[in-house]
C-alpha cells in the first residue's frame, strides 16, 4: 500500500471514529468565541477555562495517531499524505481542543505548504491551526501568522465568506482588538454571504464593544431573522441594553 493510499485511509479512519468530525472546523471558532464571551462575563469554567472537548466515544488511539505521524515524517516529500493527514489531525485536535495535536498537525501542514505554496486548502487549514494555537495558548505570533495565511487565501478566493470571517476574528481577538478592521471584514464576509451566521453574530459583538449600539441592534435583528434559535441573541441584546444604560449614566 503506497503512502497516498494510506493518507486517504487515515482520513477515513478519523471520520469513522470521531463523531461530528467534518463539522469541527466551523464549530471550533463558534466555541472559541463563545468561550471568550464567557470569560468576559466571568462565567468560564474555573478549573479548565474552557468547555469540554467532546466525550470518550470520540477518542482515537494515541498510538495509532503517533504511527501515522511517524509515517508522514518518513515520507516528507509526499505532499498528499502531509496535506490529508495534517488536515485530518487539525480537525480532530480542534474538536478535542488538544493543542499538542494541533501543533503536530501544523507541522505537517507547514511541510505541505512548503511543497506547494498555491494549494488553497493547505493554506486555509494551516491558517486555522495557527489561529487555534494563537487563541488557546495566547500566542500573538500564531494569531498574526493565521491572519497572513487567511490574507493569502483570500487573494485566491476573495468571496470565501468563511475565511473572511476567520480573518475578521483575528482582529477581534488580538490585544488590543482592532474593532474597526474586524467590523470591516465581518461586513465584507456578509456581502459575500448574507447568511454567514458567525459573521453576523460577531459583527454585533464588535459593534457593541465599539459602542455603536444602533448598528449592533440591526445586526442582532438580522441574526434573529436568519436563525431565531441562535443562543447568542439573548446575550447580545442584554449587552446592548446594559452598555447603553451605562453610557447614559
Amino acid at each position: 500500500m503506497n503512502s497516498k493510499t494510506v493518507g486517504v485511509g487515515v482520513i477515513a479512519l478519523l471520520i469513522g471514529l470521531a463523531a461530528g468530525f467534518l463539522l469541527a472546523n466551523s464549530l471550533n471558532r463558534t466555541e472559541i468565541l463563545a468561550l471568550k464571551a464567557q470569560v468576559d462575563r466571568g462565567t468560564a469554567n474555573p478549573t479548565t477555562g474552557q468547555p469540554d472537548g467532546g466525550n470518550a466515544n470520540d477518542l482515537l488511539d494515541p498510538e495509532e495517531i503517533k504511527a501515522k505521524i511517524a509515517q508522514a515524517d518518513a515520507d516528507p516529500e509526499n505532499i498528499t499524505f502531509q496535506k490529508n493527514l495534517g488536515g485530518a489531525l487539525y480537525r480532530y485536535g480542534a474538536m478535542r481542543k488538544d493543542t499538542a495535536l494541533i501543533e503536530q498537525a501544523k507541522r505537517l501542514l507547514e511541510r505541505a505548504h512548503a511543497l506547494d505554496k498555491e494549494d488553497y486548502q493547505i493554506i486555509v487549514d494551516l491558517g486555522n491551526a495557527h489561529f487555534d494555537i494563537g487563541y488557546f495558548k495566547k500566542d500573538k505570533e500564531s494569531l498574526k501568522r493565521s491572519r497572513e495565511l487567511y490574507d493569502l487565501a483570500l487573494k485566491k478566493k476573495p468571496e470565501d465568506a468563511d475565511v473572511r470571517t476567520d480573518l475578521a476574528l483575528t482582529y477581534f481577538l488580538q490585544e488590543p482588538a482592532d474593532l474597526a478592521k474586524a467590523a470591516a471584514e465581518f461586513e465584507s464576509a456578509l456581502r459575500s454571504d448574507p447568511k454567514q451566521e458567525r459573521a453576523l453574530q460577531y459583527l454585533a459583538q464588535t459593534l457593541i464593544r465599539a459602542g455603536d449600539f444602533d448598528k449592533a441592534r440591526e445586526s442582532v435583528a438580522k441574526l434573529r431573522a436568519l436563525n431565531p434559535k441562535n443562543e447568542s441573541i439573548e446575550l447580545l441584546e442584554s449587552q446592548i441594553a446594559n452598555r447603553k444604560a451605562a453610557n447614559v449614566q
